[in-house]
Protein backbone atom coordinates (compact mmCIF):
# COMPACT_ATOMS: atom_id res chain seq x y z
CA UNK A 1 0.00 0.00 0.00
CA UNK A 2 1.29 3.34 -1.14
CA UNK A 3 1.28 5.72 1.98
CA UNK A 4 -1.35 7.84 0.48
CA UNK A 5 -3.63 4.77 0.60
CA UNK A 6 -5.54 5.05 3.72
CA UNK A 7 -6.76 2.49 5.76
CA UNK A 8 -11.13 1.72 4.98
CA UNK A 9 -13.72 2.43 7.44
CA UNK A 10 -15.26 -1.14 7.19
CA UNK A 11 -18.75 -2.39 8.21
CA UNK A 12 -18.96 -6.07 7.30
CA UNK A 13 -16.93 -8.81 5.42
CA UNK A 14 -18.05 -12.04 4.00
CA UNK A 15 -15.75 -14.32 2.66
CA UNK A 16 -17.06 -17.39 0.10
CA UNK A 17 -20.90 -16.20 -0.92
CA UNK A 18 -22.94 -16.93 -3.97
CA UNK A 19 -25.37 -14.14 -3.18
CA UNK A 20 -23.80 -10.78 -4.73
CA UNK A 21 -22.71 -12.19 -8.38
CA UNK A 22 -21.55 -15.52 -10.19
CA UNK A 23 -19.13 -17.43 -8.79
CA UNK A 24 -17.46 -18.17 -5.57
CA UNK A 25 -17.00 -14.39 -4.11
CA UNK A 26 -15.74 -12.33 -1.22
CA UNK A 27 -17.80 -9.54 0.08
CA UNK A 28 -16.49 -5.97 1.23
CA UNK A 29 -19.16 -3.53 2.82
CA UNK A 30 -17.86 -0.10 3.55
CA UNK A 31 -19.34 2.23 6.57
CA UNK A 32 -20.88 5.10 5.32
CA UNK A 33 -23.06 6.50 2.46
CA UNK A 34 -24.28 10.15 1.90
CA UNK A 35 -27.90 8.99 -0.28
CA UNK A 36 -29.96 7.47 2.96
CA UNK A 37 -32.48 5.70 0.61
CA UNK A 38 -35.66 5.36 1.79
CA UNK A 39 -35.94 1.45 1.93
CA UNK A 40 -32.09 1.19 2.39
CA UNK A 41 -31.31 -2.69 3.66
CA UNK A 42 -28.99 -1.81 5.76
CA UNK A 43 -29.58 2.00 7.26
CA UNK A 44 -26.96 0.96 10.16
CA UNK A 45 -23.89 1.47 7.49
CA UNK A 46 -25.26 4.70 6.38
CA UNK A 47 -23.83 6.89 9.01
CA UNK A 48 -20.10 8.12 8.71
CA UNK A 49 -18.40 7.09 11.99
CA UNK A 50 -15.98 4.37 13.21
CA UNK A 51 -16.32 1.15 12.02
CA UNK A 52 -13.92 -1.58 12.14
CA UNK A 53 -10.67 0.22 10.83
CA UNK A 54 -8.25 -2.12 8.30
CA UNK A 55 -5.52 -1.59 5.84
CA UNK A 56 -5.78 -3.03 2.11
CA UNK A 57 -3.69 -5.43 2.37
CA UNK A 58 -4.77 -7.12 5.50
CA UNK A 59 -8.50 -7.05 3.52
CA UNK A 60 -6.85 -8.31 0.49
CA UNK A 61 -5.87 -11.54 2.48
CA UNK A 62 -8.53 -11.88 4.48
CA UNK A 63 -11.03 -11.74 1.20
CA UNK A 64 -8.46 -14.22 -0.31
CA UNK A 65 -8.18 -16.82 2.73
CA UNK A 66 -10.74 -19.21 1.01
CA UNK A 67 -9.07 -20.67 -1.86
CA UNK A 68 -11.91 -21.45 -3.66
CA UNK A 69 -12.96 -17.37 -3.94
CA UNK A 70 -12.64 -16.39 -7.46
CA UNK A 71 -13.96 -12.73 -7.37
CA UNK A 72 -14.62 -9.51 -4.90
CA UNK A 73 -17.83 -7.67 -4.07
CA UNK A 74 -17.56 -3.93 -3.19
CA UNK A 75 -20.81 -2.53 -1.35
CA UNK A 76 -21.95 -0.57 1.79
CA UNK A 77 -22.28 1.77 3.02
CA UNK A 78 -20.69 3.64 -0.53
CA UNK A 79 -17.87 2.12 -2.07
CA UNK A 80 -16.98 5.47 -4.11
CA UNK A 81 -16.45 7.27 -0.61
CA UNK A 82 -13.33 4.71 0.25
CA UNK A 83 -12.49 4.18 -3.56
CA UNK A 84 -8.75 4.81 -3.32
CA UNK A 85 -8.99 2.40 -0.21
CA UNK A 86 -10.90 -0.12 -2.73
CA UNK A 87 -9.10 0.51 -5.49
CA UNK A 88 -5.66 -1.19 -3.58
CA UNK A 89 -7.64 -4.02 -2.26
CA UNK A 90 -8.62 -4.94 -5.85
CA UNK A 91 -4.71 -4.19 -6.84
CA UNK A 92 -3.16 -6.59 -4.32
CA UNK A 93 -6.24 -9.11 -4.18
CA UNK A 94 -5.02 -9.29 -8.19
CA UNK A 95 -1.36 -9.75 -7.47
CA UNK A 96 -2.22 -13.36 -5.45
CA UNK A 97 -5.13 -14.56 -7.84
CA UNK A 98 -7.19 -13.16 -11.33
CA UNK A 99 -10.19 -12.06 -9.46
CA UNK A 100 -12.98 -10.36 -10.90
CA UNK A 101 -14.83 -7.52 -9.13
CA UNK A 102 -18.54 -6.21 -8.52
CA UNK A 103 -19.20 -2.88 -7.37
CA UNK A 104 -22.22 -0.67 -6.35
CA UNK A 105 -22.50 2.60 -6.28
CA UNK A 106 -25.32 5.25 -5.91
CA UNK A 107 -23.82 7.60 -7.95
CA UNK A 108 -24.50 7.42 -11.95
CA UNK A 109 -20.80 6.04 -13.51
CA UNK A 110 -21.51 9.45 -15.83
CA UNK A 111 -20.96 11.01 -12.65
CA UNK A 112 -18.37 9.41 -11.22
CA UNK A 113 -16.29 9.86 -14.49
CA UNK A 114 -17.15 14.14 -14.69
CA UNK A 115 -16.69 14.73 -11.60
CA UNK A 116 -15.55 12.08 -8.76
CA UNK A 117 -16.09 12.48 -5.73
CA UNK A 118 -12.97 11.34 -4.20
CA UNK A 119 -9.71 10.84 -5.53
CA UNK A 120 -9.38 7.27 -5.86
CA UNK A 121 -12.55 6.73 -8.53
CA UNK A 122 -10.62 6.49 -11.46
CA UNK A 123 -8.40 3.69 -9.81
CA UNK A 124 -11.29 1.58 -8.73
CA UNK A 125 -13.71 2.08 -11.69
CA UNK A 126 -10.32 0.89 -13.84
CA UNK A 127 -9.91 -2.36 -11.60
CA UNK A 128 -13.98 -2.91 -11.50
CA UNK A 129 -14.83 -5.43 -13.94
CA UNK A 130 -19.07 -4.62 -13.30
CA UNK A 131 -20.53 -1.86 -12.05
CA UNK A 132 -24.34 -1.56 -10.52
CA UNK A 133 -24.99 1.93 -10.39
CA UNK A 134 -28.01 4.63 -9.30
CA UNK A 135 -29.97 5.20 -6.09
CA UNK A 136 -32.22 2.55 -4.33
CA UNK A 137 -35.60 3.41 -5.21
CA UNK A 138 -37.89 1.10 -3.57
CA UNK A 139 -41.08 1.48 -5.89
CA UNK A 140 -39.45 0.68 -9.00
CA UNK A 141 -37.94 -2.53 -7.00
CA UNK A 142 -38.94 -5.49 -8.96
CA UNK A 143 -37.50 -7.94 -6.91
CA UNK A 144 -35.03 -9.52 -9.96
CA UNK A 145 -31.60 -9.36 -10.55
CA UNK A 146 -28.70 -8.63 -8.49
CA UNK A 147 -29.61 -4.77 -8.55
CA UNK A 148 -32.25 -3.27 -6.07
CA UNK A 149 -34.35 -1.37 -8.13
CA UNK A 150 -35.16 -1.13 -12.05
CA UNK A 151 -33.49 2.31 -12.46
CA UNK A 152 -30.05 0.74 -11.57
CA UNK A 153 -27.94 -0.15 -14.26
CA UNK A 154 -25.48 -3.10 -14.93
CA UNK A 155 -22.19 -1.70 -16.75
CA UNK A 156 -19.69 -4.12 -18.05
CA UNK A 157 -16.96 -2.13 -17.74
CA UNK A 158 -14.38 -4.85 -18.93
CA UNK A 159 -15.53 -7.97 -20.93
CA UNK A 160 -14.43 -10.34 -17.62
CA UNK A 161 -18.04 -11.47 -17.06
CA UNK A 162 -20.27 -10.32 -19.95
CA UNK A 163 -20.24 -13.45 -21.35
CA UNK A 164 -20.59 -15.72 -17.84
CA UNK A 165 -23.93 -16.34 -18.28
CA UNK A 166 -25.24 -14.52 -15.72
CA UNK A 167 -28.30 -12.30 -15.84
CA UNK A 168 -27.45 -9.39 -13.32
CA UNK A 169 -30.83 -8.14 -14.58
CA UNK A 170 -33.29 -10.43 -14.54
CA UNK A 171 -32.37 -14.04 -12.58
CA UNK A 172 -34.20 -14.70 -9.67
CA UNK A 173 -32.92 -13.55 -6.48
CA UNK A 174 -31.34 -15.24 -3.61
CA UNK A 175 -29.75 -14.71 -0.12
CA UNK A 176 -27.54 -16.33 2.63
CA UNK A 177 -28.15 -15.15 6.00
CA UNK A 178 -25.06 -16.49 8.47
CA UNK A 179 -24.86 -16.53 12.01
CA UNK A 180 -21.56 -15.55 14.04
CA UNK A 181 -22.12 -15.43 17.63
CA UNK A 182 -24.80 -13.07 18.64
CA UNK A 183 -24.36 -11.39 15.01
CA UNK A 184 -27.13 -11.82 11.84
CA UNK A 185 -25.30 -10.94 8.70
CA UNK A 186 -27.96 -10.86 5.35
CA UNK A 187 -26.03 -11.43 2.00
CA UNK A 188 -27.27 -10.36 -1.29
CA UNK A 189 -30.06 -8.92 -2.23
CA UNK A 190 -33.24 -10.08 -0.86
CA UNK A 191 -36.01 -11.60 -2.82
CA UNK A 192 -39.52 -10.29 -1.60
CA UNK A 193 -40.03 -10.53 1.93
CA UNK A 194 -37.12 -11.99 3.35
CA UNK A 195 -35.95 -8.90 4.47
CA UNK A 196 -39.02 -7.94 6.84
CA UNK A 197 -38.99 -11.43 7.81
CA UNK A 198 -35.68 -11.19 8.58
CA UNK A 199 -36.13 -8.16 10.65
CA UNK A 200 -38.87 -9.72 12.49
CA UNK A 201 -36.90 -12.66 13.72
CA UNK A 202 -33.92 -10.75 14.74
CA UNK A 203 -36.60 -8.73 17.33
CA UNK A 204 -38.00 -11.23 18.45
CA UNK A 205 -34.21 -12.84 19.70
CA UNK A 206 -34.00 -9.60 20.89
CA UNK A 207 -36.52 -9.69 22.67
CA UNK A 208 -35.72 -12.74 24.67
CA UNK A 209 -32.38 -11.63 25.48
CA UNK A 210 -31.76 -10.29 28.76
CA UNK A 211 -32.12 -7.18 29.68
CA UNK A 212 -29.05 -4.63 28.49
CA UNK A 213 -27.88 -7.39 26.17
CA UNK A 214 -28.35 -6.68 22.66
CA UNK A 215 -28.42 -8.56 20.05
CA UNK A 216 -26.75 -6.76 16.67
CA UNK A 217 -27.63 -7.70 13.64
CA UNK A 218 -26.23 -6.82 10.16
CA UNK A 219 -27.30 -6.61 6.25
Amino acid sequence: MSAATPALNVAATRIGTEALGPGLRSVLWVQGCPFRCAGCMSPEWIPDRPARRAEPAALAAELLSDPQVDGLTFSGGEPMQQAAGLAEVARLARREREVSVICFTGYRLERLRSAPPSPGVPALLAAVDVLIDGRYVAALDDGRGLRGSTNQRIHHLTRRLADCGYDFARRPRTAEIAISGPEALLVGVPPSGLLAAFDSAVDSVRARTSPGRELPHER
